[in-house]
Order: structure tokens, then sequence, then C-alpha cells
């Protein structure tokens, strides 16, 4: 399996977006393991014509041994002026600390910032195999008895189109008003990455 730098991801956003002039798209922080960085490559060429990505995903050359520096970094310069987070979920995806500190960030309001709705999204590879959605997401999408969604995010299989797509993005942004009471940001920060299942 082959891995992509995050430079890399960047330009397979960048050609894609310029594929389509819509001011309307919303700007998308992309929040995933790396051991997924081919199918987030994929994602990207294939659908990043419907939103402007913003800095993909905190890599291990971020790291820092002071947690409440990298936090601020996270919502300042990664996720910046993004409104949705998409969460790419894999087979690893809740096992790696990052993913949860980017989810935490994105739903934390702040006076220098506002919430971003989530979307998390089973890749292809997770189908099957028992994938969990990383914690503080799970903690964020809610169903009812009849499997209706009644929480913050939402959770979706692999989009199957475009406009599709651009619905489960759009439904996200609306929630950071519409569903903002909603939000479960209490769970203590996870502190290191685990191993995989």
């Amino acid at each position: 399996m082959s891995h992509y730098s995050q430079r890399q991801l960047l330009a397979v956003a960048a050609r894609a977006e310029a594929r389509k002039s819509d001011p309307a798209r919303h700007k998308c922080f992309i929040s995933y393991h790396a051991e997924d960085t081919e199918e987030v490559r994929a994602f990207l060429d294939t659908f990043g014509s419907e939103f402007i990505a913003r800095t993909i995903g905190v890599t291990d050359e971020d790291d820092s041994q002071d947690t409440y520096y990298l936090m601020s970094r996270i919502r300042q310069e990664y996720l910046g002026d993004s409104t949705v987070t998409i969460v790419l979920v894999g087979e690893c995806t809740s096992a790696r600390r990052y993913v949860d500190w980017e989810v935490y960030s994105s739903v934390r309001d702040s006076k220098h910032s506002t919430v971003n709705g989530i979307l998390a999204i089973q890749l292809p590879s997770a189908v099957g195999t028992g994938a969990k959605l990383p914690d503080r997401v799970s903690d964020n999408v809610t169903r009812d008895e009849n499997g209706i969604d009644v929480g913050y995010a939402r959770y979706h299989v692999y989009p199957t189109s475009a406009s599709s797509l651009r619905s489960l993005i759009d439904d996200a942004f609306q929630a950071r008003t519409t569903r903002k009471h909603m939000i479960h940001n209490r769970r203590a920060r996870k502190l290191r990455s685990a191993t995989c299942p």
C-alpha cells in the first residue's frame, strides 16, 4: 500500500477543486488515518470538486510534547476557516489520537473559532471489518429506535455520487446552527494512539 504525503494529498485536492468553479462549496477539513492515504487520495480525486479542501489531517511530523500548543495549532492552522470536518473512517481510524484531537477541535466553540459540522464516511476497505467510529465521533452520532439520525454528527457509507456527497456536506454545515445544542465533547482527549485491532 502506498502512502501519500500531506503535500501530495493537497495537490490532488487542488486539482479536483479546480475542475469546478462553484462559490457555494463548503470548506472542508479531511481527518483520516495515515494507513488509508490511498483511499483518501481516491476520495479527493473523485469528490474533491464538491468542496474546498483545507489542510488535510495532522501527521506525526507535527508531533509536539506540548499538547496545548498542538491543540491550538490544529484549530488555527489546520482547521482554519473550514466549516465541515469530514472523518474518513477506515479499519484503524478510531485508534489514531490525532483524529480524536481534530474532532475535539472541530466541535469546540471558542472566542477564536466556531464549531464545524461533522460528517463521518465509511471507506470501502472498512466495510465488513468491524471498523468502529472514533469515540468522539460516536458520541455525536445518535440514532433513535427507528434508526433515524438524531445527534449532531452523521455517519454514512461511501457516497455513490457527487450530488449525494454535496447533500451530506450541506447537512453537516447546517448542523452548526440547527443541531449545535447536541454536541458532546466532554470525553477526555486521547493521549496516545492505540494499536489497531
